[in-house]
């Protein structure tokens, strides 16, 4: 059985160009979160609940892009677009354990700035040190144990010969949609992962953000209301783009009409997101700056 990798909706004649491309995106990507995840490690200032999300984040984003990219890269220099079952299989489990860290993450933080709006006097009791720990560890503890409902489900779907896979790595839909018959535990998980990864999350965020939005118009000052709005427009910014683009892609029902758009909604979740979210993370957070640049001066 091998599962035969689809990038593009058609023959690409400019591989080379597309390579140098996602080459780019790759390398910049890998950079700016790991500029991230050492300015966090070596400030002792940035070591708090906020700053500890940060680097959880932006090590997801490295193996998040990592998972994908190189192995589309290797496709476009090599023509060899065949995947067999074990590897097909990995790169699904790796692919949802990011995912399942990233939106689990981006629910965590939204807490946080609830807390450290919200409830100010309380912040360090609510996110002390043993309560950061044990979210994290909760965190990466599903994310290793969620894909596996999913591999469980696809090894008992049959599939014809070579499955052709409409994207550019092997995602559990597209495999799914490649099989010769599914099964309805299958959509249901589908279903069930949307509503608590994904539908809950949101939720939570949006009422979070509704009381956050009342403190802040109590606040009389317009500095005042501008810097605590500062501090939580980051993460609402990458949340936004996140979740629309991978509910749009997810929700959307499969056809050829809408199988262009899903791919490109595919590529900006997958590649393009990662590596903006230390861009959007550093140039919005004044101490991320000013923590670069006493180690540039450092150095």
């Amino acid at each position: 059985m091998k599962f035969h990798i689809l990038p593009f909706s058609s023959e690409a004649n400019n591989k080379l160009l597309i390579f140098g491309i996602f080459l780019i995106i790759y390398v910049i990507g890998i950079i700016l979160n790991l500029v991230v995840i050492a300015v966090i490690c070596l400030d002792a200032h940035l070591h708090s609940p906020m700053y500890v999300f940060f680097c959880n984040l932006s090590s997801i984003d490295i193996c998040y892009t990592t998972v994908t990219i190189p192995n589309l890269l290797y496709i476009l220099l090599s023509a060899d677009d065949m995947l067999s079952v074990t590897q097909c299989f990995s790169q699904i489990y790796c692919f949802m354990l990011c995912a399942s860290v990233e939106e689990m993450l981006l629910f965590v933080m939204g807490f946080d700035r609830y807390a450290a709006i919200c409830h100010p006097l309380s912040y360090h009791r609510i996110l002390s040190k043993k309560t950061c720990i044990l979210m994290i560890v909760t965190i990466w503890i599903v994310a290793f144990l969620n894909p596996l409902l999913f591999l469980y489900f696809l090894h008992k779907i049959p599939f014809c010969g070579v499955a052709n896979i409409q994207n550019f790595f092997c995602d559990a839909l597209d495999v799914f949609n490649a099989s010769c018959g599914g099964s309805y535990e299958f959509n249901n998980l589908v279903y069930a992962e949307i509503v608590v990864f994904a539908i809950l999350p949101i939720i939570c965020n949006v009422l979070s953000y509704g009381n956050i939005v009342r403190v802040i118009l109590r606040i009389k000052s317009k500095e005042g209301r501008r810097k605590t709005f500062s501090t939580c427009s980051s993460h609402l910014i990458v949340m936004t783009i996140y979740y629309s683009t991978s509910s749009i892609t997810y929700m959307t029902p499969f056809s050829d009409h809408t199988l262009v758009m899903k791919q490109i909604l595919s590529l900006l979740y997958n590649t393009v997101v990662p590596m903006i979210n230390p861009l959007i993370y550093s140039l919005r957070n004044k101490k991320m700056l000013k923590s670069c640049q006493k180690l540039l001066m450092m150095k």
